[in-house]
């Protein structure tokens, strides 16, 4: 009988090392299988024959031990090793690998499976999917203001592909930079005249050619101001001027007459003490406040005399105009971009003018529209905003195309977070406009959080669904069902779904994919074990049955 017990010890270690090779085999042929999970086998003794029963110490004598025979050994566990997988990069934006304990939940025919793998595709309905069975990845999906809704209540993860975005109108540009507070002021405060009539070359009642030049009132905005002279008798002449818009419009003129030119003496023809006493007085003041155009025009340095012609007008010694201004584009209600340009000039110290404008090509009538008003700084560079006029700055106009009108609020920012008033060079630059075009969906990307996010074709994004996960208390609990699928069972506890992050100690990286997490090395090991404990085993078997030959033999 013992030689019988023997025999089928051996045969149980002959039959459980098997299970461990093929245990061995499963994780060697899934060593490339993405997010599987190696497994090992543990092993436990049988039943144990008595031989003797053990005794209890007495007075007079000592304690005796059981003895015992065992009858074998068994599979005491097949266990799924959980440990982290390495990731492999991949670039494919819907391959997905879990860093963390999580599990992608997906759903077949109603039913709700669990898995590592994550190389999902969207099939043709836009159902982020497994490409092995279809199961649809589960989560929660996107409002369509981009809300991820609360709560834990999954739904298959859908993406329309043909997702479009609607124009949004802009309502507000914020604006940044500095204007520099040692800056010339921009208006044009005197324009001169000077050079050389050619008396030989008038008759009386002819004129000279108009002396041209560029002006700018306090807002930056360009005029043309034009002055003649015409003979009226010998050493005689009087001065018109025009004062003409950038379209070419007069918005005033005048003149001075009766100015005489005179020898000093030299030869050289000046004007008369009387003729320049003109200049003095309010009639070369060329003042619009309609315009706010306000400079002096001084002519006093003219010649008159036989030699060349050299008449010229210039303004504040050519002075370049102090013009700060940026542009911005914004978008009306039905995407149409339209540029915004924004220009400040210095009116006095600490004090600045603000045009915002837009060009006649923008506007439903083919004018520009402007919009004016005047910042005022702090000593210490900061913007007051109780100094900024109007209060409340707006801008607005109406577009071109059948657009709703776009009324815009101009935010000048306070403190140093919006426009300052420095010794820095002056820049100025629209920080934000909240407006966009009408945009189709062009790319996806997919944070560490499963946050799917659209990108689309005119910049931005817009959040689309989220990837849940769920966690077990005991993962060792699932069965698999193939496919890289696992089941939830018996003894895995119920899911617990929830959010990547915090809540399930889970993130993803996207565009990678989680390896299985066999070890090699570890296997081939376990290969050399099971294999001489299959020997050992056999070896028992056939001494064992030497042994029962004997038995047989003694009959003869």
């Amino acid at each position: 009988m013992a030689l019988l017990t023997s025999l089928f010890a051996g045969v149980s270690g002959l039959r459980n090392h098997q299970s461990m090779m093929d245990v061995i085999g499963n994780n060697i042929s899934n060593v490339n299988t993405i997010g599987f999970k190696g497994s090992r086998v543990t092993f436990s003794d049988t039943f144990n024959q008595f031989v003797k029963a053990g005794t209890n110490p007495t007075e007079s004598t000592g304690g005796t031990n059981s003895f015992q025979i065992g009858l074998g050994m068994k599979v005491n566990s097949i266990d799924r090793n959980w440990n982290q997988g390495t990731f492999e990069r991949t670039g494919i934006v819907t391959d997905i690998a879990l860093q963390g304990p999580g599990m992608f939940v997906l759903k077949s025919d109603g039913q709700a499976f669990f898995s590592r793998a994550g190389a999902f595709v969207f099939d043709a309905d836009g159902k982020l999917v497994s490409p092995q069975n279809g199961a649809i990845v589960q989560g929660k999906v996107a409002s369509a203001e981009g809300v991820i809704p609360p709560g834990n209540n999954l739904e298959d993860i859908v993406i329309d592909t043909n997702l479009k975005l609607p124009a949004v109108a802009t309502t507000e540009i914020k604006w940044g930079g500095n204007l520099k507070s040692n800056s010339q002021l921009t208006r044009t405060l005197q324009v001169t005249q000077r050079g050389n009539i050619n008396a030989s070359a008038l008759a009386v009642g002819e004129s000279t050619a108009p002396s041209k030049v560029t002006i700018y009132n306090e807002y930056g905005k360009e005029f043309t101001y034009q002055t003649t002279f015409t003979k009226t008798a010998a050493n005689t002449y009087d001065l018109s001027y025009k004062l003409l818009d950038i379209d070419g419009t007069e918005i005033t003129t005048g003149s001075i007459t009766g100015l005489v030119f005179e020898d000093d003496g030299t030869g050289n023809w000046v004007l008369n003490a009387a003729s320049k006493a003109k200049f003095d007085g309010t009639a070369n003041r060329i003042n619009v406040p309609l315009s706010n155009i306000d400079f002096i025009y001084d002519g006093t340095v003219v010649t008159q005399n036989s030699s060349t012609y050299t008449l010229s007008i210039s303004a504040d010694n050519n002075k370049l105009p102090n013009i700060v201004s940026g542009s911005v584009t914004v978008y009306d209600s039905l995407g149409t971009a339209h540029q915004v340009t924004m220009k400040y000039t210095k009116i006095a110290d600490n004090i600045w003018t603000w045009t915002a404008s837009v060009p006649g090509t923008s506007t439903v009538d083919g004018k520009a529209v402007n919009a004016v008003g005047t910042v005022e700084f702090n000593p210490d560079g900061t913007l007051d905003p109780a100094k900024i006029s109007p209060n409340n700055p707006q801008f607005s106009f109406v577009p071109s195309g059948g657009s709703a009108t776009l009324i815009i609020d101009l935010d000048f920012g306070t403190g140093f977070g919006g426009i300052t008033q420095t010794s820095a060079s002056s820049v100025i630059s629209a920080l934000s406009q909240d407006g966009s075009p009408s945009a189709s969906l062009s790319n996806l990307n997919i944070d560490q959080y499963g946050n799917i996010v659209g990108i689309f074709s005119n910049g931005s994004s817009r959040s689309l669904a989220q990837i849940m996960v769920a966690t077990f208390n005991n993962l060792n609990g699932l069965i698999s069902v193939g496919d890289n699928l696992y089941s939830a069972y018996a003894n895995s506890g119920v899911p617990r779904i929830g959010s990547l992050g915090e809540e399930t100690g889970t993130t993803v990286q996207s565009g990678a994919l989680e390896q299985s997490n066999v070890d090699l090395s570890e296997e081939f090991t376990k290969m050399i074990v099971s294999q001489r404990g299959f020997q050992a085993n056999a070896r028992v078997i056939t001494t064992a049955d030497a042994l029962l030959q004997e038995i047989t033999n003694l009959i003869r």
